[in-house]
């Protein structure tokens, strides 16, 4: 004990500053065990009786444990929950996809116990399988401006997949298509226009359209090649096209698209810009798209004349919340435009397509590994008053603490560690156990992770009318009475702080 004391004086005479009373000034503003334990992580409470002495109130029981253990209360008697991590589920990473089960991220259940103000970290591992499945959609503007890019992609289905068979042994391939909202000034609304909107009559276009989709998911490259082949192009009047109201029902139409739990591409094709919320007031549409699926039995968007175009952010949501990767395979023109757009849209890429998109399959190709070994760990519906940061361990021996976990270049059967740290703020004890999800965007694992605060004393000492309170007219807990006032003939539960509120009141509204 003495050299305990000459430690702490020696410490005060040479760092004034490290041993201030801020935490202890924290503590004694506490008047129970619940309050204590919440001010502060280095609050303890002395739960022994008697413990305070003649003009200490009871709030001196809560303090630091060196000063607790030096005021001479006992170390079985201090009241000091500590939080603490259980993985409820951690099963094996694999190391190819030939297994019935891919298991790429772990753990995969996860259960803390939080203190206020107290942190507590775990460790994620994520290890990318060989041979993990993919299901690519290709959606394709079908303006006029488009028109040789179309007679290219007709044949584009057998290399998409043989490109994409070098990664993986399971790949489908899928088609949709774009022009615009067909109402002025998008489209040109003449009758005969409508009907065929090529800049010559003796040329024959199919009638404008917002989006269509044409065939599902499919490992069946001979109906790809047929189905595409039967598509014919389009057009429209002003530049900028309808590829948000496109992207936005590829994401959400899950059964008509035929998205598995895989890795899920979007291939995106245009030579020009898009229209976004707010262009279609200028064709008298007001409403903002609601974000669901409005598909009819021809696959077509046949509420597209009704709802706005969607924003970025919203698009960004949708996209994020479908674990869609979009690659924008778009002509030099607009390059910078989009990739302006990839930005804020994560997990995304961008690649300069040919005027002929005769380079789209490189493109996908290329897009796709730049895709793949980024790791983003990221959390999901994270809880009001828990906060979380991320300490990533990428193969390249780099640390970097972010928002979120981030590795870049990470290759096939690489293992990649995210350290992730919790801390909740008091005001969360109110909600009990709490609970979100980390997932690593791109791929359809999650972990489940519950979060129990730990804001309560039980000290196992609980005594109903303590013969310890004055006249028995108390209940004790964790050192301290809460006294039973006596009003009006009747008796009323209350702490010290709130006693002087029963005064001339019936106890239980009586």
């Amino acid at each position: 004990m003495v050299a305990v004391t000459f430690i702490l004086t020696l410490g005060l005479l040479l760092y004034p500053g490290s041993y201030g009373n801020e935490e202890t000034d924290i503590c004694k503003h506490t008047l129970s065990c619940s309050e204590c334990i919440k001010s502060h992580p280095s609050c303890v409470w002395c739960s022994a009786k008697n413990f305070t002495q003649g003009g200490e109130s009871e709030g001196s029981r809560c303090a630091t444990r060196l000063e607790l253990l030096q005021r001479g209360c006992d170390e079985k008697q201090l009241m000091d929950p500590k939080g603490l991590v259980q993985f409820l589920k951690d099963v094996p990473l694999s190391d190819n996809a030939d297994e019935e089960t891919v298991t790429q991220l772990a753990p995969q259940k996860v259960y803390l116990k939080l203190r206020p103000g107290e942190k507590r970290t775990f460790q994620v591992r994520f290890k990318r399988a060989e041979g993990y499945p993919i299901d690519l959609y290709y959606l394709m503007d079908l303006s006029y401006s488009m028109k040789d890019d179309l007679e290219n992609v007709k044949k584009l289905g057998s290399d998409i997949q043989e490109v994409l068979h070098n990664v993986t042994k399971s790949v489908r391939i899928g088609f949709g298509s774009f022009v615009d909202k067909t109402v002025l000034p998008f489209v040109n609304t003449m009758k005969w226009h409508m009907q065929n909107p090529c800049p010559s009559r003796t040329e024959r276009c199919q009638p404008a359209f917002s989006y269509r989709h044409v065939l599902s998911l499919t490992s069946n490259l001979t109906l790809f090649q047929q189905r595409v082949s039967a598509e014919n192009i389009s057009g429209n009047l002003d530049t900028p096209e309808g590829g948000f109201d496109a992207i936005l029902q590829a994401a959400v139409c899950t059964d008509h698209i035929g998205w598995r739990n895989v890795t899920r591409l979007l291939v995106f094709a245009s030579d020009d810009v898009f229209h976004m919320a707010g262009d279609g007031k200028l064709g008298g549409i007001y409403i903002p798209t609601d974000g669901r699926c409005h598909l009819n039995e021809n696959g077509e968007y046949y509420n597209s004349n009704m709802f706005d175009y969607p924003s970025v952010g919203h698009l960004s949501q949708i996209l994020t919340a479908a674990n869609i990767q979009p690659i924008f395979a778009v002509t030099s023109n607009v390059l910078p435009t989009y990739q302006g757009l990839s930005e804020l849209i994560p997990k995304s890429a961008v690649g300069e397509l040919k005027e002929d998109s005769s380079n789209v399959v490189n493109l996908i190709s290329q897009a796709y590994n730049n895709l793949s070994s980024t790791v983003n760990l990221e959390h999901v519906n994270l809880p009001k008053g828990i906060h979380i940061s991320y300490d990533s361990h990428c193969p390249d021996l780099t640390k970097q603490g972010k928002p979120h976990g981030l590795c870049s270049g990470v290759k096939i059967n690489q293992m990649v560690d995210f350290n992730v740290t919790l801390w909740m703020d008091e005001k969360t004890c109110q909600g009990g156990l709490q609970s979100f999800k980390l997932r690593v965007l791109g791929f359809n694992e999650e972990i489940n992770v519950d979060v129990e605060p730990v804001c309560h004393c039980d000290c196992k000492d609980e005594e109903a009318f303590s013969s310890y309170c004055t006249g028995g007219y108390g209940n004790y807990s964790c050192g301290i009475c809460r006294c039973n006032k006596h009003v009006r003939g009747q008796f009323c539960e209350c702490d010290d702080a709130s006693c002087e509120r029963y005064e001339g009141q019936l106890c239980g509204g009586k």
